[in-house]
């Protein structure tokens, strides 16, 4: 039998693929170069993440369309903080945090500077996902004083690209899709790994 197609974003959007808002279209906000991640990795880091969402707080420090925040937030997480430099990608997430009612927060900063103000509070999860050509060794150092005891970072970047150390953090997750490397750092010496359901181990 033949196997049924993967279902795939459509063209000029972004769908939640999981959650209470499964199916959710995101419209991609016009004149905006974005790089949403595609539906094929979601899928595998929100398996990874499954354990640790029910009410973890989230940051999203390229937000983008918002996919990873919302995602998560549809799969149980309390609370996410969307960073994002463009105006025009700011006024999209504001408009479906509205729609969803979503307990999200939206701000317009770029990443690098919204961290340099150190802000209050801790974070279970937070999201890497820059575009490609941007040094993420900068902003992993300026991390630590955001993570939640038990935290853990993902990074998404090009497949040729080195991956950036984090002291006292090691990679315990890490994939492909094409050209894309993506995986999940976490605290030296955590558990995390070994409650995953058998089957999402990805290679190190």
């Amino acid at each position: 039998m033949a196997r049924a197609k993967r279902r795939q974003s459509p063209p000029g959007a972004v769908r939640i693929i999981g959650g209470a808002w499964r199916r959710r279209k995101i419209p991609l906000p016009e004149g905006v170069d974005l790089r949403p991640t595609p539906d094929r990795v979601r899928e595998t880091l929100f398996n990874w993440l499954a354990p640790r969402l029910p009410g973890a707080m989230c940051l999203d420090l390229f937000a983008g369309t918002g996919a990873l925040g919302f995602e998560a937030l549809s799969r149980g997480a309390s609370r996410a903080v969307l960073i994002e430099r463009d105006p025009r990608a700011v006024a999209a997430l504001k408009r479906l945090r509205d729609e969803l009612a979503a307990p999200a927060g939206v701000v317009r900063a770029a990443a690098a500077d919204w961290l340099a103000g150190q802000p209050p509070e801790l974070f279970d999860i937070v999201f890497v996902d820059p575009p490609y050509s941007l040094p993420v060794d900068g902003l992993f150092a300026a991390l630590p004083p955001l993570l939640a005891p038990g935290a853990c970072i993902y990074l998404e970047r090009p497949r040729a690209e080195a991956w950036p150390q984090l002291p006292g953090y090691v990679w315990t997750r890490r994939s492909t899709a094409g050209a894309v490397a993506f995986g999940l750092a976490e605290r030296a010496g955590s558990d995390f790994s070994g409650n995953l359901p058998p089957g999402l181990q990805s290679a190190r």
